[in-house]
């Protein structure tokens, strides 16, 4: 079938969890005004907060500062615990785009993250899930109405994928087609109803979504 045939699914539907990575490229904790953290700081995001490509984000009644966030996510192809760093990468089963679309007044006012980054819509993935690729440097590039506003490396993560599935399987068992957000760069902003934000990840694809005020 012709992908322009095709209506694309979020590619994981997480049976489980989304782990969130807070923090994790210098740069946009300064942008913040925040400390970097000396250790991976970690979030749950429920399952029914994704949303696939070209799905609508739904701005959520309460709040007038959404912000998107384009990051590289993990999906994880098998039941892991404790995983070492040198094993966690076998653990792995592709990799897809996301956008951690933030309350950030909610963030402020809540003092922990759950409402801000876990509401409806709020975790778009997609397009698909790359099953073979180095996740160690690439590039992010984010736009917002066709407007370059985010341009990363994932080399310059923190924390690294493999360091992050060590540390995330030290507290949660993680379960196939779980998924770890593994941080945004630098650039981060606000998008408004009739906006479209679109997150690109070398070696992956597009994933692109409208936000809408319902």
């Amino acid at each position: 079938m012709p992908l322009e045939d095709a209506r694309l699914l979020a590619p994981v539907i997480p049976r489980s969890k989304v782990i969130g990575i807070g923090r994790n490229y210098a740069e946009h904790a300064k942008e913040l005004g925040n400390e970097i953290p000396s250790a991976p700081m970690m979030f749950l995001v429920p399952n029914t907060a994704v949303c696939g490509p070209g799905d609508p984000v739904v701005l959520p009644r309460g709040s007038s500062e959404i912000h998107y966030e384009g990051e590289l996510a993990v999906v994880i192809g098998k039941i892991c615990k404790d995983v070492r760093v040198e094993e966690a990468l076998e653990c792995v089963w592709g990799y897809t785009c996301a956008n951690d679309v933030s309350a950030r007044d909610w963030q402020r006012s809540d003092g922990q993250w759950a409402r801000a980054k876990g509401f409806d819509t709020s975790c778009p993935l997609g397009p698909w899930i790359e099953t073979e690729l180095d996740p160690s440097s690439l590039w992010i590039r984010t736009h917002r109405d066709g407007e370059l506003v985010q341009d990363g490396v994932t080399s310059n993560m923190i924390h690294g994928v493999a360091d992050l599935i060590a540390c995330a399987s030290s507290a949660f068992t993680l379960l196939p087609g779980d998924v770890i957000l593994t941080g945004t760069p630098a650039g981060v902003g606000p998008v408004d109803a009739g906006q479209r934000v679109s997150i690109e990840i070398e070696g992956i694809g597009v994933l692109s979504n409208p936000f809408v005020r319902r």
